[in-house]
């Protein structure tokens, strides 16, 4: 029985340690993707600043955007959520803690009696809200841990295409923003339609466009209609990037978990095989010395034999 213990003992170990190596090597391409993420994402800082900067440049000379991007619905009766998932799992609570604060703002809009459409971004937000059957009014999927500009102009002209056909009242887009390696947090923004803040200027910022003298051709109001669908995409392309820095950051801190979970059971199934060798080794002596203990005691024993000879010959006498 104890020998048999010991085989699957040995099994399981030997289990943990090749998941161990596995969690391992995942752990360390997380954590230098991390780095290159994080990079990609100080990178289109200077970007989506200098995008701003035009925007509101445009509007201090004179630029008003009629495009219907910059303008409101009266009444939101449809509301879609660009929710940013990841593409595979083992990334701890990082799909998770998106997918609950989408759900959540789901099931607000239906009891306000309100429509809703999701934008599903990664196979993991679309498997769990089709399995679900919310609806779903589009997937975008294969490069969450690695998007381009590309991947953002495609979401982006899908988002802005239904907005202008009216089909959706209102966009929000649901991702992690990262922080550090060991911090993100879930944000709900508004994408559509953008913030008239964002062409408001003062009157110091449009005097100094005035005193710039620049000449615009075609007209500002021309350029600030065509460069608003870019500033969309400039801020999808902005949530693509911080959400996969975060997914990396969480995939490296779940496997680094999963680690040392498994360190520690090889420790414990270890000292519970040693425990269960020892038991049959003292079981073992335990035999053999009863055993040898028997055996003794058989030699031990004097067999008395009685002579009868001597005393029938004094008989016959």
């Amino acid at each position: 029985m104890a020998g048999g213990q010991e085989r699957i003992l040995r099994g399981r170990i030997r289990s943990v340690q090749a998941t161990k190596k596995i969690t391992r090597a995942m752990e360390l391409i997380a954590a230098s993707r991390i780095v290159k993420a994080q990079q990609r994402v100080q990178a289109a800082v200077p970007y989506s600043d200098q995008i701003t900067e035009v925007v509101k440049s445009l509007a201090a000379a004179g630029g008003e955007a009629r495009t219907p991007i910059l303008e409101g619905r009266s009444e939101v009766r449809t509301k879609c959520y660009v929710v940013m998932t990841a593409d595979r799992g083992l990334c701890g609570g990082y799909n998770a803690g998106v997918l609950r604060a989408t759900e959540g703002e789901i099931k607000a809009d239906v009891l306000a009696g309100k429509d809703y459409a999701i934008i599903a971004i990664g196979r993991k937000a679309e498997t769990y809200f089709r399995f679900r059957g919310y609806k779903i009014a589009g997937t975008f999927s294969g490069f969450t841990d690695n998007p381009t500009y590309a991947d953002a102009k495609a979401i982006g002209q899908n988002v802005v295409g239904r907005f202008l056909d009216g089909e959706v009242d209102s966009v929000e887009i649901v991702y992690t923003r990262f922080i550090t390696a060991g911090s993100q947090e879930v944000l709900r923004r508004p994408l559509v339609p953008l913030d008239r803040d964002l062409v408001t200027v003062d009157s110091e910022t449009a005097q100094k466009g005035a005193a710039a003298g620049y000449e615009f051709e075609p007209e500002p109001s021309t350029i600030l209609d065509t460069l608003m669908p870019r500033y969309v995409e400039a801020r999808i392309y902005a949530a693509l990037l911080n959400a996969a820095a975060s997914e990396h950051a969480f995939r490296q801190r779940a496997m680094k978990s999963a680690t040392d979970n498994a360190e520690e059971l090889i420790k414990t199934l270890s000292r519970i095989m040693n425990r269960a060798r020892q038991d049959s080794i003292t079981t073992e002596i335990m035999e053999i010395v009863s055993g040898a203990e028997a055996l003794g005691g058989d030699k031990s024993k004097h067999v008395q034999y009685i002579d009868l000879e001597p005393a029938s010959a004094s008989a016959s006498q």
